[in-house]
């Protein structure tokens, strides 16, 4: 049985849902979100839309997938209510001698070691905000996976390096330093 599924997701206030075409349309204070219903899966959970709150039924509690499926909408459910009234936010920070970003209109440049500036196209519905020094940079969006994604991606440009402790972290990460060898 799961756990995240059996309790309805609450709408605050503001925020409307309903259901559309193979997706839920969820309306909030910082944007609209569409939360796909994957048509292979469509026919293993019922979801209802009532008095300020929304509730996802699996359709065969017997069946395993369709109680993996329920669990997951729920939660991707869960996940837009959030992001449409609150955002989420990725911070980062760059480490190494040069190292810096910066943001000029729609693309991100990172200077990271290279013998060549890395330029990234920022995704539509995102914003990346410079913080205190050029080396620190918070990604924001409304959309969970598309945050986390472009998160990695930059993460992926210049990894944590263990014996040097050089590279692009996320706040809070600890890297395990490892000692070089011994002659």
């Amino acid at each position: 049985m799961s756990r995240a599924g059996k309790y309805p997701v609450g709408l605050k206030d503001g925020v409307t849902a309903t259901l559309a075409s193979g997706a839920i349309v969820i309306k909030g204070p910082k944007g609209e979100l569409k939360v796909p219903v994957d048509t292979k899966h469509a026919g293993l959970v019922d979801i209802k839309v009532e008095a300020g709150q929304v509730s996802v039924t699996p359709k065969n509690a017997e069946d395993k997938a369709s109680r993996a499926m329920w669990g997951t909408m729920t939660r991707n459910i869960r996940s837009a209510v959030e992001g449409v009234t609150n955002g989420f936010a990725k911070e980062m920070y760059m480490k190494g001698v040069g190292y810096k970003a910066s943001v000029s209109g729609k693309k991100l440049v990172l200077v990271a070691g290279y013998s060549h500036d890395v330029i990234m196209e920022i995704p539509e519905g995102l914003t990346v905000e410079m913080g205190g020094s050029p080396t620190e940079f918070t990604i924001k969006g409304i959309d969970k996976c598309l945050v986390g994604l472009f998160a990695d991606k930059i993460h992926k440009v210049r990894k944590a390096d263990p014996y040097k402790g050089k590279g692009i972290f996320y706040k809070g990460e600890t890297i395990r330093h490892k000692e070089g060898k011994k002659k």
